[in-house]
């Protein structure tokens, strides 16, 4: 686990939640923050849930 390329990969793999969570309407910063401590479970939630309806 103390491989740097783990942390990279774990890192890498927030910022792409953060990404796919705003373009489905969600907050990037929750999403980010869900996945620094849930990783790939924050991905799979963001792939199942529907995205949040714009109102404009």
């Amino acid at each position: 686990m103390n491989d740097p390329g783990f942390f990279v990969g774990w890192g890498t793999l927030s910022l792409i939640n953060a990404g796919l969570a705003q373009s489905k309407g969600r907050s990037g910063l929750l999403w980010w923050l869900a996945s620094l401590l849930i990783g790939p479970i924050a991905t799979l939630l963001i792939v199942i849930l529907p995205g949040v309806l714009s109102r404009y």
